[in-house]
């Protein structure tokens, strides 16, 4: 029970009523919502907000997203059991933990090593043994371990970064949002097909931008 008196289980039912209701559809990604604590992912002062439908502060000037945003692009990937899937931008991993309910493998890139370091502990807390977490400028991917099934990208690039559609594998899908960082961006959706690339634009969103470099913290 909370302080609010609010008992666990009416806060987690409230918490999948608020992605529902936001058009997250897909059983297997509430199945996977359902099970990731938002909570171990929020620290500090926002601790108390860890299961509203908001975007909240994390280190490094970061945030860790909306749920109903994190359930929107994850059913936008069409992840299957057997997909190996990309994530750029670790932040505070809660992302990574929803996709590795979903995925055979996960890969997740951050550029500041404060972030990754925790997510890394909090994964072998959670013995979440098919994430691999690596310090590195994103906007480069992995080009060592393409291709990808699947990625994710969780900062907003001025058009889809074309290094990391080079590793997206034909059949393949990518979701990244698109858009100047001072202004309103649009979630996207990318296909990569034997034809060329398909584009679908789903909703309007507000991210960090996407920078080159690793991080100072």
């Amino acid at each position: 029970m909370s302080d609010d008196g609010v008992s666990d289980a009416e806060r987690k039912m409230q918490f999948l009523y608020q992605i529902r209701s936001h058009g997250v559809t897909d059983k297997a990604v509430l199945g996977a919502m359902e099970r990731v604590d938002r909570g171990l992912f929020v620290q500090g002062l926002f601790s108390e907000r860890a299961y509203d439908d908001t975007p909240l502060p994390i280190s490094c000037g970061q945030t860790i997203s909306q749920p109903s945003v994190v359930g929107l692009m994850t059913q936008a990937l069409e992840i299957t059991p057997r997909d190996k899937v990309l994530e750029i931008g670790t932040g505070s991993g809660y992302q990574a933990a929803i996709l590795a309910q979903l995925a055979r493998r996960v890969y997740t890139i951050d550029r500041f090593r404060r972030l990754t370091r925790t997510a890394e502990a909090l994964f072998a807390q959670l013995d979440y043994t098919n994430v691999t977490v690596f310090t590195a400028d994103g906007s480069h991917g992995l080009p060592d371990h393409a291709p990808f099934d699947k990625i994710m990208v969780t900062a907003a690039a001025e058009d889809p970064p074309g290094p990391l559609l080079a590793q997206l594998r034909i059949g393949g899908i990518m979701v990244v949002p698109v858009g100047q960082s001072d202004a309103v961006q649009s979630l996207i959706r990318v296909r990569r097909t034997e034809e060329g690339l398909r584009y679908d634009e789903l909703r309007d969103v507000r991210f960090v931008p996407l920078l080159e470099g690793l991080g100072k913290e």
